[in-house]
């Protein structure tokens, strides 16, 4: 069922053979069956217009019967009688031949009665037959029915059956579990990258030469995971969707990737958004002691129970209500106890308790999480804070700028306030575009939209004030390039140690579900 094979599809196609497309194999039948629905019908109209006819002689005899009889037995033969009631009654050849060819048992009260009951079943079929003709969606039914009529006389139960025998096969089995890195262009092209293929960088490096892509797209999302996590893939208008890691089409760093739309069920319109990655959907313990926490361009923020996204359907579901002119931005699991800071394009960062946002189901619209400048200003990211003494905030501008601060340099206010600086803007930084948390065992992976991407260690970037400008990060040898997208993966180090111990069942994933 999984393995694909030609087919060598030749028939007549108004009378001369072609090779058709699944596609054209369709509309083909499509167009028989509606031809032969239309001469079947025009067949059937043609016999019941003929036969009411004679019904409506017939009835005219019985309800003139005395007549009749005296003018057929007034005549000298069958011809004149004919002649002698067409004139009469003004039929025609066919009605009065049936007149006088009909036999005496049919003037019997009963039998009158049937004559009249066929003539008006006859009219309703006459009225059906040609509204068939002039309605096509009518038209349509008529083919769908016959054709189900044709399956239940006709068809039989399969008698291969299909069982997945989750004891003896395992998708996950095939696949060792790896680092890797999912990435996805501006234009909706995915794929997954094992991540030992972006080497370690210096600082203000140039960085190498990422996916080939169409012209005008750009790689702009990079989330690290590995081969048996499960992602879960949430839209700009707020949809959500599920895939596995090992679904997604593998690829070196030069293969531009597969459509997403041809993957997912996602509207043309839409485009995915933002990230979770999980292993845990089938563990009922973690499912409702963990949450999902979106943020939104506006401000918005809003927390559901992951048990809520915990059931995949091939459709997907909504996941946050977006109001008009609004869009996901980040999406971050939690574990409830939290702190949650938002930071905006022009350089202020909010930072709050998880707890002062109720649980909410999952098509609610959020509540107000950080309070915008006037103009083009939006929410740029959002990080969870899982442990406020090892973990730093990383912020990035578009101009390849970057600095650490410590999170205590950000101090707590309210959900739904200005915030504090957290990035000096100048000419020369360009404004923000990605907030991060991380420890000096990541590594930061950066890509322009160009195609560029650097890999750099995280720990060669030294911690510094909350509102300095930073350090340049990336060199953009390109005019008016800038920064597509930033992820922290875990450091070359560490990968290197995964890599020698892939047995191992207690090896930790890239970032721990939390992050």
């Amino acid at each position: 069922m999984q393995s694909s094979f030609s087919v060598n599809s030749i028939a007549l196609v108004n009378g001369r053979p072609r090779l058709l497309t699944l596609k054209e194999c369709v509309k083909y039948f499509v167009e028989h069956r509606h031809d032969v629905t239309i001469r079947r019908t025009k067949y059937d109209l043609k016999k019941a217009q003929e036969r009411a006819h004679i019904l409506k002689g017939l009835i005219i005899a019985c309800d003139n019967i005395d007549e009749v009889v005296r003018i057929i037995r007034a005549s000298e033969t069958p011809s004149d009688a004919q002649r002698n009631l067409e004139k009469r009654f003004e039929l025609d050849e066919l009605q009065s031949k049936a007149i006088v060819d009909m036999r005496l048992s049919q003037l019997t009260g009963l039998r009158i009665d049937q004559l009249h009951a066929e003539f008006e079943e006859l009219e309703r079929q006459i009225a059906y037959f040609e509204q068939i003709l002039s309605d096509p969606e009518l038209c349509k039914k008529v083919m769908k029915d016959d054709l189900q009529e044709v399956k239940e006389k006709y068809g039989d139960e399969r008698r291969t059956e299909i069982k997945p025998f989750e004891h003896e096969f395992n998708a996950e089995d095939f696949y060792p579990n790896d680092p890797v890195v999912i990435t996805v262009s501006h234009m909706g092209y995915i794929k997954r990258t094992p991540l030992s293929e972006f080497r370690e960088q210096s600082r203000g490096g140039v960085g190498s030469k990422g996916a080939r892509t169409r012209e005008q797209d750009f790689t702009e999302y990079i989330y690290p995971a590995t081969m048996h996590q499960t992602m879960l893939f949430f839209t700009r208008k707020g949809r959500c969707y599920w895939l596995k890691c090992y679904e997604i089409p593998e690829g070196d760093k030069n293969f531009k990737g597969r459509a997403i739309q041809n993957m997912l069920n996602i509207d043309p319109d839409d485009s995915v958004n933002a990230l979770l990655r999980l292993r845990g959907l089938n563990d009922e313990e973690f499912v409702k002691s963990h949450y999902v926490v979106f943020a939104t361009k506006n401000g918005t923020v809003k927390k559901t129970s992951l048990e809520a996204y915990s059931r995949p359907r091939t459709n997907g579901v909504n996941a946050i209500n977006i109001v008009e002119g609004d869009e996901v931005v980040d999406v971050r699991l939690t574990n409830g106890k939290n702190e949650i800071i938002l930071a905006n394009r022009n350089g202020r960062a909010v930072r709050f308790d998880e707890d002062s946002i109720r649980t909410m189901g999952r098509v609610s619209t959020g509540v107000r999480g950080m309070k915008l400048d006037e103009g083009d200003d939006e929410v740029v990211g959002m990080i969870v804070v899982n442990n406020a003494e090892t973990e730093t905030v990383m912020v990035v501008s578009e101009n390849g700028y970057g600095k650490r601060s410590q999170v205590e340099d950000y101090r707590k206010t309210n959900r739904g306030g200005k915030g504090v600086k957290t990035f000096s803007i100048t000419e020369k930084t360009g404004r923000l575009v990605a907030i991060k948390n991380v420890t000096d065992d990541n590594d930061l992976m950066i890509i322009n939209k160009s195609g560029i991407a650097i890999r750099l260690a995280v720990s060669e970037c030294r911690v510094m004030g909350r509102a300095t400008q930073g350090v340049r990060l990336i060199n953009l040898s390109k005019k008016n390039d800038v920064i597509a997208s930033v992820c922290k993966v875990m450091s070359s180090e560490k990968e290197a140690d995964v890599e020698g111990d892939k047995d191992d069942e207690t090896s930790q994933p890239l970032n721990p579900p939390t992050a």
